[in-house]
């Protein structure tokens, strides 16, 4: 495990050396600041807004050529061509929305405003880290004494969830981790289903939303909370326009909201009381996730979920059951939290988000290594 993740932090810091030195005194101000600098490396965000750094489309070519090899290093090759289609869906959902959106600047949907930014120095002992982030795209890899030592929250992302292709085929960058969701729940006899489903309403985003930390008793922040700053005058008015027609679309209650609120014991079925079979969906989910990281980095981290671990995992859904109909899912239980949630135009608009709520950031492992420093 250790070789793996010390292979892992070799390769990122080859390309974030090779990106910082492609960039100019100028670009290198957005790019790259001091670590920990924690007040902003705990900042995340997944709308459209300014995740931090600097952007694709301040860049030029080569520069963003060295960028995207600095995420590739942090995703496994599946991932990273769904982060690439991700960005591109970006030019599919400004023409969905009649090239209308503007959110206070030239262009409201813009491949462009993806950002990367380094925390502290790459390569050597001292510990380090970079994020990279832009609509629907949240990665965070810490390095610590040479190995990548936490690598959530990882959050991906899908506006439209669902596109179509030519010849009846269908683009769903996410479709696995919802699938295997709804064929988790299907898999349940009514007495399973009955405490795995907790509200017949989904939440109409993650209810862990874009916090540094969870701890317990969130509810979903609304839209004009997930991103950096707020809006005013009529973009503010918009906004929260679309947030009532959102929860009156949803027809969600406080009633709802309390059933789907994040609480420190697990809501939903435990992973005890399900069947072998049951247990290997669960793993599925979760492999969907983990897998995200690079092959090595998701083999050590899989490893860990062994079959005792997996009896204190839970499953939680909310929603119709159908596809194409909003709905949401929960796994919780000790390091983990894993959310879906696709409630957003009518159940095409996808948010996932792969979370460890002790460590997150590597707060943990930084804490550790204070201590012995």
């Amino acid at each position: 495990m250790t070789d793996a993740r010390t292979q892992a932090a070799a390769r990122m810091s080859e390309a974030a050396l090779a990106f910082l030195d492609s960039i100019d005194g100028e670009q290198r101000k957005a790019a790259q600041w001091p670590f920990p600098a924690e007040e902003e490396r705990l900042r995340w965000y997944y709308t459209p807004t300014d995740h931090g750094g600097l952007a694709l489309g301040d860049m030029r070519p080569k520069q963003q050529q060295h960028a995207l090899k600095v995420l590739a290093t942090g995703l496994s090759r599946p991932a990273y061509v769904t982060a690439c289609t991700i960005i591109g869906l970006d030019n599919v959902l400004d023409e969905l929305e009649g090239w209308s959106a503007t959110w206070e600047r030239e262009r409201g949907r813009d491949p462009g405003l993806f950002y990367l930014r380094i925390f502290g120095e790459p390569g050597g002992r001292d510990p380090w880290s970079w994020r990279f982030g832009g609509h629907h795209i949240s990665i965070h890899h810490l390095v610590v004494d040479g190995a990548v030592r936490a690598s959530t929250p990882l959050f991906l992302g899908a506006d439209p969830a669902v596109s179509p292709f030519l010849g009846g085929y269908e683009l769903r960058p996410l479709g696995s981790a919802e699938d295997l969701g709804r064929e988790l729940l299907i898999s349940l006899d009514d007495d399973k289903r009955v405490p795995a489903v907790i509200s017949p309403v989904p939440p109409f985003d993650l209810v862990g939303a874009n916090r540094a930390r969870v701890r317990g008793g969130e509810l979903p922040l609304k839209l004009p909370e997930v991103w950096r700053g707020r809006f005013d005058g009529d973009l503010g008015e918009l906004v929260e326009t679309v947030q009532r027609q959102l929860e009156e679309g949803l027809q969600i209650t406080d009633e709802h909201l309390e059933a789907l609120r994040l609480t420190s014991t697990p809501k939903g079925i435990s992973a005890e009381a399900m069947n072998g079979q049951q247990r290997r969906l669960l793993r599925d989910i979760i492999a969907v996730y983990v897998g995200r990281l690079p092959d090595d980095l998701a083999d050590a981290e899989l490893v860990t979920y062994t079959e005792e671990h997996m009896k204190k995992l839970s499953f939680a859904w909310a929603g119709g059951a159908v596809r194409g109909v909003p709905h949401y899912y929960r796994i919780q239980g000790p390091r983990l939290l894993i959310e879906y949630d696709n409630a957003q135009r009518g159940g095409n608009h996808a948010h996932s988000v792969w979370r460890d709520p002790d460590g997150d950031f590597g707060t943990d492992i930084l804490n550790e290594h204070h201590l012995e420093g």
